[in-house]
């Protein structure tokens, strides 16, 4: 199966404090992984190793690589505006700009230069039609997004990352502060990205790592013990750490 992305040999600290060590991993390309693993085990470090989000924080410094459809991203001269474009990322919280539902969608499509008022609605329309958001909010376009629920909110950013037409999508945590409803129309939601996009996804929840995603990663202490389909690591785990980890014994 071809890798959209990979991981090699990469270690991270912050400071004097390793969070990554040595991490190697493949990212199939348009399936769904999830990084799964208690809290402080590294999950959304390493996601936000694969857009070089880490840099944006104070005394962080890296070994290894990453490399999209084969290029190393880590590469001195990378354009890390147009990486951010192609590896979109949406966060726990759902961080809707306060602006309009559609300046939301259209804001990173103007800083790219688009001026076209026919071609940005053609593109806001389609972003939140794809993320099942058009038909509850097209009567309300102009506005704010802040007056949307936190479940359209959350589907709102998702929609304002795919309009820029990534080809990866990270997602920390995207339902862990939605109700059970919206949680469910996320879910629904990354199962049908992924015929479109790359996606990887942390999670605390494994009932949800088991549901939406193809292949799963389990790390501990910084170290990725365990990766390979998620069936095969939910019922025949190599590792008894990963073992313990799924059954609830530590975490």
């Amino acid at each position: 199966m071809q890798s959209k992305l990979v991981v090699d040999n990469f270690s991270l600290w912050f400071s004097q404090q390793q969070v990554l060590d040595r991490i190697a991993l493949q990212i199939p390309a348009n399936r769904v992984t999830a990084l799964i693993g208690p809290s402080g085990c590294g999950k959304s470090s390493l996601l936000r190793a694969m857009n070089r989000m880490n840099e944006l924080m104070l005394e962080c410094r890296s070994e290894g690589d990453v490399q999209l459809d084969g290029q190393s991203i880590y590469r001195v001269d990378t354009d890390l505006a147009r990486l951010r474009c192609r590896v979109g990322m949406v966060f726990q919280k759902p961080n809707p700009f306060p602006k309009s539902v559609y300046d939301n969608v259209a804001f990173g499509l103007r800083l790219q230069g688009e001026r076209s008022h026919r071609r940005l609605d053609e593109q806001v329309e389609s972003a939140l039609k794809q993320v099942g958001l058009w038909s509850e909010v097209k009567q309300r376009l102009h506005q704010t997004a802040l007056s949307l629920s936190t479940g359209q909110q959350q589907r709102l950013v998702i929609a304002r990352a795919i309009a820029l037409q990534p080809e990866v999508l990270l997602l920390d945590e995207p339902a862990s502060a939605l109700d059970p409803i919206s949680t469910l129309k996320i879910e629904e939601l990354i199962y049908e990205l992924k015929a479109s996009y790359t996606v990887v996804i942390v999670t605390h929840n494994m009932q949800q790592a088991a549901r939406i995603s193809d292949f799963t990663a389990f790390l501990n202490q910084g170290r990725l013990v365990e990766w390979g389909e998620t069936h095969t690591i939910f019922t025949q785990p190599t590792s008894q750490h990963t073992e313990d980890y799924i059954t609830g014994r530590f975490g």
